[in-house]
């Protein structure tokens, strides 16, 4: 399997913006049009996004506050995994772990020590399980949504 993180451009753009969680999972993670008026909301959080991409074509999107200093409780990092979008059509393949090694290398090389990330706590069903498969634990605090905040050590 070979994910590439990409940059959104011209040609791209469209087929990045048309990618969907699955049904039943739009309360975990917003549309990628969402993530990237956030991005423009907080250009203090040093947005980073990229278009996850196999065999050349996006089947997801990514978004990083990118070695920020923190301002809780807005901001949160220095590194945050912001949005982690697979398309449905993609779900099941591996390409939201390939994501994270990705993204958990990149930032290790700058200097990282532990990437943060949150999620929508939902007895049963949400993210927590994929998380934690990874290896993310939480950190024991909340951000100002409710959502669970979970360190991955790097």
């Amino acid at each position: 399997m070979a994910v590439t993180l990409g940059e959104i451009t011209d040609r791209n753009r469209e087929a990045v913006l048309a990618l969907r969680a699955g049904p039943g999972q739009e309360r975990f993670v917003g549309s990628v049009r969402n993530a990237l008026a956030q991005a423009a909301r907080y250009p203090h959080a040093n947005p980073w996004y990229r278009a996850v991409c196999a065999d050349g074509e996006p089947v997801g999107f990514v978004m990083v506050s990118w070695d920020v200093e923190p301002q809780p409780p807005e901001i949160i990092g220095p590194w945050f995994l912001w949005k982690l979008l697979i398309d449905q059509r993609h779900q099941g393949r591996g390409y939201g772990a390939e994501v994270i090694r990705h993204v958990a290398g990149l930032v290790r090389a700058e200097g990282a020590t532990e990437l943060l990330t949150s999620y929508v706590p939902e007895d049963g069903g949400g993210p927590a399980g994929f998380y934690e498969r990874l290896g993310f634990v939480p950190t024991g605090q909340l951000d100002m949504n409710g959502e669970v905040i979970v360190r991955l050590a790097l």
